[in-house]
């Protein structure tokens, strides 16, 4: 069974006094004073005791009861423990001061009191009180409500948050346990250490998120107020118990992620797109919109760098998918990626981009800068909201405007969502090949539908055919992507966008993913099925010298 630490406040009496003790009489906890005494007397030597102050002599035999009762089934509750640990530390505190251990012993049997009867007796006592835990039981959380405010006022914030989360551990551990002490609050090595790790996270980490942002596992972050965060792992939503103080504990937090790229989150800017160090794309809500507390979404970053290759193991596409997609990235298609909310878009379009020539000058422009491409001639924009005044923003058709005269060969739009969609095709059209952008749709169908859309937005008034002509000549490829009800992120399918017959566009199908059935672990099963049709763009493959290749996996 898994032992609570062992508090050890009012457990000790100074003088090593009969109030908490243990009786001989009650085999089962006798048995276990003598198993543990022998075993403390060997790890703390008279020497060592003499030169510890007592709290911290409780805090060490706490530590060796909690690592030896672990172990045992029939393991005492939390008040026994307690009253062993009083035991051990006044035979070690009288044998070190020259007194003999058979007095100590003589003074518990006079007691008359047994362990059982001092646990119940403890119990009763407490029964009239509110607070079922002493000041020095509080639990980590607690302490930290407590410490916190002292310890901010001792030392330099300022200078504190320029250091290294590791090295400012180091220099708080010493005086958080000048502060505990101070205050009475007792907690062992282990919850000490998790309340300075805790303590530096608010200071100048993420306070209760740091734990998730390291878990690799974790795809998604999503806080819902204070007291409701979920994660995604393995595709799922999964619940937490990470929870915030208050809603001003979610904002503190929501300001420390905005304001190191210069933006802000507050009642008159209530909404905020940001990003974390690592690339993390988060999202901010607060109050008034946020109406059960503030609201944060983060999507991680992935540490471990997605290839097509890697997406063929994972069964992400097929093995012909990712050559087909690898040599319509190198022959410089102009590429748009549709799917779904947390579909996978951006991890296919990062993987895409490492096909693209090292010496080829790209541009990417983003709301908040999140691609990591590989290649050394890359300059990223990133769009700004308006300042307090309202006035200063720069909106991504600004910088699409301006990548033009920056003279790319490609350009990389995040998220294509509605005037720079008119930019975005002039620049396909107008020389830029190999440009790619991801887009919110459903089917490809859609989202050529929605780019119709996203052009009339921008206000130009331009005749349908027009407009499609224009979409049919500048968009050479959709990919796309999606989520199934497994979690699993598959392609589902490769489309080709051909010309114009008449008003409508004309598309072909070179691969989708066809849903066969469920396993019996859940996850779904299908194949990725080629159309068997000649790609369209097997002449642009062929300038590039790769057409063979093309023509053998379709």
């Amino acid at each position: 069974m898994s032992l609570k630490p062992v508090p050890v406040e009012g457990a000790v009496p100074e003088g090593g006094g009969a109030r908490d003790v243990v009786d001989r009489s009650d085999n089962r906890l006798a048995r276990f004073y003598e198993m543990l005494q022998p075993m403390v007397k060997k790890r703390l030597q008279p020497e060592a005791v003499k030169r510890l102050p007592r709290q911290e002599v409780a805090h060490q035999v706490s530590d060796i009861v909690m690592e030896v009762l672990d172990l045992e089934p029939d393991a005492p509750d939390l008040l026994e423990q307690r009253s062993l640990v009083a035991t051990l530390v006044n035979d070690l505190v009288t044998s070190a001061n020259g007194g003999a251990v058979q007095e100590a012993s003589a003074a518990r049997a006079s007691s008359g009191r047994s362990l059982r009867s001092a646990a119940r007796a403890q119990a009763q006592a407490a029964e009239p009180r509110a607070p079922s835990r002493t000041p020095g039981q509080l639990s980590v959380s607690d302490a930290k409500l407590k410490v916190k405010p002292v310890l901010l006022e001792r030392i330099d914030v300022a200078s504190a948050s320029n250091l290294e989360p590791e090295t400012l551990i180091g220099e708080l551990d010493g005086v958080v346990a000048e502060i505990r002490d101070e205050m009475g609050l007792h907690l062992n090595r282990k919850e000490h250490a998790e309340l300075v790790r805790s303590l530096v996270d608010d200071m100048i980490g993420f306070g209760p998120l740091e734990p998730l942002l390291a878990d690799e596992a974790v795809t998604d972050i999503m806080v819902n107020g204070p007291k409701q965060v979920y994660v995604e792992k393995g595709g799922k939503l999964v619940l937490t118990d990470v929870v915030f103080q208050d809603d001003a504990h979610v904002m503190n937090v929501a300001t420390r992620i905005v304001t190191r790229i210069g933006r802000r989150i507050d009642e008159s800017s209530p909404i905020c797109d940001a990003r974390l160090p690592d690339g993390s794309r988060v999202n901010a809500i607060g109050p008034p919109l946020a109406i059960d507390g503030p609201s944060l979404s983060i999507r991680k970053f992935s540490k471990k760098k997605i290839t097509l290759d890697r997406m063929v193991e994972t069964q992400n596409i097929s093995a012909e998918m990712a050559v087909v997609l690898k040599i319509a990235a190198r022959s410089q298609l102009n590429i748009l990626i549709s799917g779904g909310t947390g579909s996978g878009k951006t991890t296919l379009l990062n993987a895409m981009s490492q096909m693209i020539d090292h010496g080829d000058r790209i541009v990417t422009i983003e709301d908040a800068a999140e691609l990591q491409l590989q290649q050394p001639h890359v300059v990223r924009l990133e769009t700004r909201p308006p300042n307090l005044e309202g006035k200063g923003e720069i909106t991504i058709r600004d910088l699409v405007k301006n990548s033009l005269r920056m003279r790319p060969d490609r350009i990389i739009v995040g998220e294509v969502r509605g005037q720079e969609a008119v930019d975005l095709l002039q620049a396909m059209n107008t020389g830029h090949e190999g440009s790619m952008g991801t887009i919110h749709a459903n089917k490809p169908r859609d989202a050529l539908t929605r780019l119709e859309n996203m052009v009339g937005m921008a206000g130009i008034n331009l005749p349908a055919k027009a407009v499609r002509t224009q979409i049919a000549s500048a968009v050479d490829m959709i990919v796309q992507v999606s989520r199934m009800r497994d979690g699993v992120r598959r392609v589902t399918s490769v489309t080709e966008v051909i010309g114009m017959e008449g008003d409508v566009v004309v598309t072909q199908e070179l691969f989708s993913f066809e849903f066969t059935g469920e396993d019996e672990e859940g996850k779904l099963t299908g194949v990725f099925r080629p159309a068997g049709v000649r790609p369209h763009f097997t002449p642009r493959a062929e300038y590039h010298g790769l057409d063979q290749a093309l023509l053998e996996v379709v």
